[in-house]
């Protein structure tokens, strides 16, 4: 009884993610962003160990008739689409006319990329950019470019969804694993101070976050197919 109580409190722990996106969307009708992005920082630490930790006891082995996998995608879809999408949309960063179809074509090539069976390499990389909305939406609110620009940036990235070069997951990928998880302890740090300074930093921080970035991205595209 123990030992499935304890996986089943592994699953909790995962759905916790969509308590966080609630909070986080509700944030965001408020306009606080910061604090958005607070509760979708954490959520996504909560999907960078959740896996580990269901792994580590046996959870789909003990439970198997909740599928983690399928319980890990819904969260996922509203922390790193669903909620960034809403931010994007309604944030002011685009022009006005454009905000709500950037919203609707951020969430439709989403879900299509979390549906595609073949979103990860072999040696798990990305293939194409990963939904990675709140990490965009992230960089949109720090960087504050001409929402003309922000414009071209989201519809760039929807393109770039479905274009196979390989993108960086630092926690599975082998190569450079210990520089990689480095990087993505000092990027949360980072952007932990970025959130608690209201998203205005300063270019230090904000500039380290662009390396960082640069850095990932870099990765991927120097890796072979």
């Amino acid at each position: 009884m123990f030992i499935r109580a304890r996986a089943f409190a592994v699953h909790v722990f995962t759905a916790a993610g969509a308590a966080l996106a609630l909070a986080a969307l509700i944030y965001a009708v408020r306009g606080q962003w910061p604090a958005m992005f607070l509760c979708l920082g954490i959520a996504l630490i909560v999907d960078g160990v959740d896996g580990t930790i269901a792994r580590w006891l046996k959870v789909a082995e003990v439970l198997p008739r909740w599928s983690g996998d399928v319980l890990d995608l819904v969260v996922d879809f509203v922390t790193y689409m669903f909620v960034p999408a809403y931010a994007i949309a309604a944030g002011g960063l685009l022009p006005q006319p454009l905000a709500l179809p950037a919203g609707i074509m951020i969430v439709v090539t989403g879900a299509l990329y979390f549906a595609d069976r073949e979103m990860k390499t072999a040696d798990y990389f990305f293939r194409g950019f990963p939904a990675l909305w709140n990490a965009a939406a992230f960089y949109l609110f720090l960087l504050k470019p001409a929402p003309s620009l922000a414009a071209a940036i989201v519809v760039a990235l929807a393109v770039l969804t479905f274009v196979p070069f390989k993108f960086l997951h630092p926690l599975r990928v082998a190569r450079l694993r210990t520089l990689n998880i480095a990087a993505l302890i000092l990027w949360s740090l980072l952007a932990l101070v970025a959130v608690l300074r209201d998203l205005a930093p300063g270019p230090w921080v904000a500039g380290g976050l662009v390396a960082i970035a640069l850095y990932f991205l870099g990765v991927g595209l120097t890796e072979k197919r």
